[in-house]
């Protein structure tokens, strides 16, 4: 799986791009049909204190899956968004559609 890691408005250190990296090589777990992988991190304006969103899109053969996550950390956002896409994964294997 090729993955790009994309910061918005700021340089993201090398822990948290080892972190992200680390993560992502789960997801082949539930899926072997995953061929790349593009990560958005960007900071935002938010009173709440939860101004870290990271956005990753999978790209599996024939399909686009997307999740969306805002957090006070980056970390936490990307095992939020990991989650989600985990589900999104099982979802398609167990509809018969992962590659």
């Amino acid at each position: 799986m090729q993955k790009q890691v994309h910061t918005i408005h700021f340089k993201a250190d090398k822990d948290l791009l080892k972190f992200i990296d680390e993560k992502l090589d789960k997801l082949t777990l539930f899926s072997q049909g995953i061929t790349n992988c593009e990560v958005y991190l960007k900071l935002e304006k938010d009173v709440n204190h939860e101004n870290k969103l990271v956005e990753i899109k999978l790209h599996v053969p024939g399909k686009e899956l997307f999740a969306k996550k805002h957090s006070a950390s980056f970390e936490e956002a990307t095992n939020h968004a990991l989650e989600a896409l985990k589900k999104q994964l099982i979802k398609e294997k167990e509809l018969g559609l992962d590659g």
